[in-house]
């Protein structure tokens, strides 16, 4: 076994238990008068019933055979799809750009350091590996950038260190990212992904001067716009995330990932089991592993930035109702004074479309993108190029 995950794996294994024990005892109770509280699943599932009831003696006892034999099934697809991936030979090579700038764990990788070209940097999200923008080196935006007239930066925050892990948003923001900015020495395009797009977006609002335009990629603006009260429910979870905070001075990388979990709970056990239907040399099964490595090598937040973004942003939507600060000062998108590109990809599970497109609606002109791509997908899937980053490169060179 090569590697760890999915993490966190005994979340995934509990949560794929309790729905196979839930389908198989569930059928006892599958009649015309039930569930009295879901008449929307009624009505199907007293059809089902009612067909295994006309079926005759015995037809009952099968049907119920046949869905525990299908959870039998899909559970073992699950465990095998974990063993293929603990086990595939793919290890991520690729090497690594010259750094221009650093400070305490953070740092600023230049991926076309002879260039003249216009200044991309990309700034990613707090809470994962900035390398999903360079994944591999036919997989990577950042090197498809700096072969399109352009000279992209990453700014990779790496790990919370003794220093960070006392950092609020504004610490990141009107601090680390602003002094990167200032380093570069010209005005730069920001190109900020996920929670990374908040960054930017308050970094551009403070140093408009420094900031030829503003890309926000799968940004989410209104954390109520989809499903108010699940967003609220992550914020309820704070209290019980406090003792690890206090301890550790973070939220810890496998308390984000059940965090994320939450989202979509059995998302993990379908894809995995798709997976070990594949070809395990083939570039679709070390497509997923890249990825799924990625995934599972997170990074802790600081625990000031956890509580805004949990408090603040999921439970009381502060952002959406011009309540988010940085550094004292509300952050207004309606007043940005610099052209913005919005990529809002209309398959994101993590980023709902509507959140973003509260963002893309209050920005003055903003470009709006659809990509036909999920949120990783957008950025690192097998269509990224068409999908993201040709549109964005034209956007880029526009400026």
């Amino acid at each position: 076994m090569l590697r760890r995950g999915p993490r966190p794996l005994l979340m995934h294994l509990g949560l794929a238990m309790m729905r196979s024990g839930a389908l198989n005892s569930a059928w006892p109770s599958w009649n015309a008068g039930w569930p009295q509280t879901a008449p929307a699943s009624a009505a199907p599932l007293a059809q089902i019933a009612a067909r295994v009831a006309a079926a005759g003696p015995g037809a009952e006892a099968s049907f119920a055979e046949t869905i525990l034999r299908q959870v039998w099934a899909q559970d073992r697809a699950f465990l095998a799809g974990i063993a293929r991936y603990r086990r595939h030979s793919y290890q991520r090579n690729v090497a690594e750009p010259p750094c221009l700038w650093q400070e305490g764990n953070s740092r600023l990788l230049d991926y076309a350091p002879d260039s003249t070209d216009p200044v991309v940097l990309v700034v990613p999200s707090l809470v994962n590996r900035a390398y999903v923008l360079d994944l591999k080196p036919q997989t990577s935006l950042l090197r498809f950038l700096a072969g399109a007239g352009l000279r992209p930066l990453l700014l990779d925050w790496g790990d919370p260190g003794a220093v960070e892990k006392s950092f609020t948003l504004t610490d990141y923001i009107a601090g680390r990212l602003e002094r990167a900015i200032t380093a570069i020495g010209k005005p730069v395009i920001l190109a900020g992904y996920c929670m990374g797009g908040l960054l930017t977006l308050g970094a551009a609002l403070r140093r408009p001067e420094a900031v030829r335009g503003l890309a926000l990629l799968a940004t989410p603006w209104d954390f109520h716009a989809e499903d108010a009260a699940r967003a609220q429910s992550l914020a309820r979870l704070l209290p019980a995330l406090e003792p690890a905070m206090h301890v550790t001075g973070t939220l810890p990388t496998d308390l984000l990932q059940m965090l994320f979990t939450c989202l979509s709970p059995f998302e993990t056990p379908a894809k995995y089991r798709a997976f070990a239907k594949l070809d395990e040399a083939g570039a679709s099964a070390e497509r997923f592993v890249a990825l799924e490595d990625w995934l599972n090598d997170g990074v802790p937040l600081a625990a000031p930035v956890a509580r805004t973004c949990l408090g603040e942003w999921y439970g009381e939507n502060r952002t959406a109702i011009g309540l988010w600060t940085v550094a004292g000062a509300p952050v207004v998108p309606e007043t940005l004074n610099v052209p913005s590109f919005v990529a809002i990809p209309n398959k994101d599970r993590i980023v709902p479309p509507a959140s973003a497109l509260a963002l893309a609606n209050a920005l003055p002109g903003a470009v709006i993108h659809r990509p036909a791509a999920g949120h990783i997908g957008m950025v690192a899937g097998r269509r990224a190029e068409a999908e993201l980053w040709r549109p964005l490169r034209d956007w880029c060179l526009t400026l």
